[in-house]
């Protein structure tokens, strides 16, 4: 079995690639790093180069990502943390998906869910080459493939039940923000119904998962 993890860093959250990296984990074994730096087609944000530290110089005459991602493509199953962004930022892969952060939501109830923060609170067994940092692509990879060999061992799902998963909307139960941040969802359900009406139909930028979410709580 191989999962091929990949990470994107990008000019900023409305795309743009300036590096894309993989690692392979075949039958448990993570192998094969590649990396690239990718040549945007937009200006890198300040705010983008203080995260990662790639700038306009080191991308200069770069391969664009259509060039770059060929070597990426044809693996079975690609592996993401926050999947949804990564596969949003490439060309069209040709392979299943299966996002780490869903994952762990869903096995981990009550953590935060930075693949950082997932490294230290779950104690991951993570080896990374010198000279690489978080928030490189390649660096991240490292981290996101501890996670999922972690994963897969704590839960024991196949690679069919991982892609299920991804595939569908996570219940969320806390709210991130309004005036019961913090607040179980099915509490403010039970209380205050009409604000989580009001935030199904005022508000348009809810996520896939927070709809699902406040509809679950409101049929409960």
């Amino acid at each position: 079995m191989t999962y091929r993890v990949i990470d994107t860093e990008t000019c900023g959250l409305e795309g743009g690639v300036v590096e894309i990296a993989s690692v392979d984990v075949v039958d448990g074994v993570i192998t094969q790093p590649m990396s690239d730096l990718v040549s945007p087609d937009r200006p890198i944000s300040i705010d983008a180069m203080a995260i990662h530290h790639i700038t306009e110089e080191m991308v200069e005459g770069k391969p664009r990502i259509a060039v770059a991602v060929r070597r990426y493509q044809g693996s079975r199953y690609y592996v993401a943390h926050n999947a949804a962004f990564d596969r949003a930022m490439l060309p069209e892969m040709n392979g299943e998906w299966i996002c780490t952060f869903k994952l762990a939501r869903e096995l981990y109830p009550d953590l935060r869910y930075s693949n950082q923060y997932l490294r230290y609170a779950l104690n991951l067994d993570v080896s990374v080459p010198e000279g690489l940092y978080p928030h490189r692509a390649l660096y991240d990879c490292y981290v996101t493939a501890a996670l999922l060999q972690r994963i897969i061992k704590d839960s024991g799902w196949s690679a069919e039940q991982m892609v299920a998963i991804t595939a569908r909307p996570t219940l969320l139960r806390t709210l991130k923000f309004g005036k019961y941040r913090g607040k179980l969802i099915a509490d403010i359900a039970e209380q205050d119904p009409a604000y989580l009406r009001w935030m199904l139909k005022s508000i348009d930028d809810l996520s896939d998962d927070m709809k699902y979410s406040l509809q679950h709580f409101l049929n409960s």
